[in-house]
């Protein structure tokens, strides 16, 4: 099992990814693979819903959430974090979220969806 930590932090090696580190320690203390995958500081658009994503199997957008959506499949579980602004998640986070799981799911590849186990 392998689980990947989004930390959705302008500062790299900040707050958020101190409280990652500490979730990575412990999921590879149990003999779980984990991985901290970060944003970065560029600007991230929110989906404009041109639903590009359908045809090109991507987003539109050239930048993070492409390169994550290039790696999301070889996980078996995702973290988010994020610092906490004004009661609510930053916004690069969110833009993050939206085109990752917006773009995932129009591309066809079922990326974030279980197979239903019996």
């Amino acid at each position: 099992m392998n689980v990947i930590l989004v930390n959705g932090s302008p500062h790299e090696h900040g707050c958020t990814y101190t409280a990652l580190s500490e979730v990575k320690n412990t999921l590879e203390q149990e003999g779980i693979g984990a991985e901290v995958f970060w944003i970065g500081i560029k600007p991230l658009a929110g989906c404009i819903a041109c639903k590009k994503c359908v045809t090109l199997k991507k987003c539109v957008f050239t930048d993070r959430v492409n390169e994550f959506l290039e790696i999301a499949g070889n996980f078996d579980g995702y973290v988010f974090g994020t610092p906490v602004h004004w009661a609510a998640a930053g916004g690069a986070i969110t833009s993050f979220m939206d085109r990752v799981f917006y773009a995932g799911m129009n591309s066809g590849n079922d990326i974030f969806y279980l197979e239903s186990v019996n």
